[in-house]
């Protein structure tokens, strides 16, 4: 008993530590407005489960070219931010078991050591990050260290190849795939087999289309994923869908069910998978 008592209270000192150097929650300026969004009661709480935003520079190619201040939030990285994470967030709690907070925490490569607190992190529009040097090698061990990467809403041949260039510096050499229909992390929770583009909401509102249009190579949606030494899925790639916009509007009626359903699940299926492999 004394024995157990010891590893207790090690391992407490040791979660007290990790907790101690986590940077606080904080609210940033949201590209889509959402800047008076209610806080739940839980938004300081240490859970289980956090959803990591990845904030970053821009300058890149990405579309609507908006500027700013990246570090206080406003530009492309806070797209769909943070409605839509927080609608993930409480999906995750309703259909699962796992301690999910129900805000997310924006994360900035620059903020020292803070990224490897994080072990999910999702960005949208890579085609407009400008990850400086200091930025690619801490995203590399934050990966190399078991760090999951969730790549998401970024369009067409162009953005494609912005997004390889930067990922050809952080993992050099590395592989994208078209993940198999039968790899465990399309049937973790949920078996999702049979898989479509999820839908751009401005799109489809304007032009009935889930695809922007005079966009080349975006038609096609594209599971993607890139697997470590072990054969792990490290980082995957939601090329051609918007699975953001699947969170951001669950809620309203004029963004069809399917899309939500399929985005909402897809994005279970990955945290699922991020914790038990």
């Amino acid at each position: 008993m004394r024995t157990l008592l010891i590893v207790v209270a090690a391992l407490l000192a040791s979660l007290t530590a990790v907790y101690a150097f986590q940077m606080p929650f904080r609210t940033l300026i949201s590209q889509e407005g959402y800047n008076n969004e209610p806080l739940p009661p839980d938004y300081r709480d240490h859970n289980e489960f956090v959803i990591g935003r990845l904030m970053y520079p821009g300058g890149r190619g990405g579309r609507g070219g908006f500027g700013g201040n990246w570090e206080r939030g406003g530009t492309m990285w806070s797209n769909d931010y943070p409605r839509g994470d927080r609608a993930f967030a409480r999906i995750l709690r309703r259909l699962t078991r796992i301690d999910v907070r129900s805000v997310e925490q924006p994360i900035n490569l620059n903020d020292g050591d803070d990224v490897f607190n994080w072990p999910w992190l999702y960005v949208a529009h890579v085609e407009s990050w400008d990850l400086t040097d200091s930025m690619i090698k801490k995203l590399h061990e934050y990966i190399d260290r078991g760090g999951f990467f969730y790549v998401d809403d970024f369009w067409g041949d162009s953005a494609w190849a912005i997004f390889m260039q930067t990922m050809n510096r952080i993992l050099p050499g590395s592989h994208p795939e078209d993940i198999p229909d039968d790899d465990p992390i399309f049937h973790v929770l949920f078996d999702l087999k049979d898989r479509f583009m999820v839908a751009n909401h401005n799109s489809l509102l304007a032009t009935g289309a889930p695809y922007h249009p005079n966009t080349p190579g975006d038609t096609v949606a594209y599971w993607r994923g890139i697997r470590d030494a072990k054969g792990r899925i490290v980082v995957v790639m939601n090329f051609n869908s918007d699975v953001g916009d699947s969170w951001e509007w669950a809620d309203f009626p004029e963004y069809p069910e399917k899309y939500s359903n399929l985005g909402m699940r897809i994005s279970t299926n990955y945290t699922a998978y991020a914790m038990t492999h």
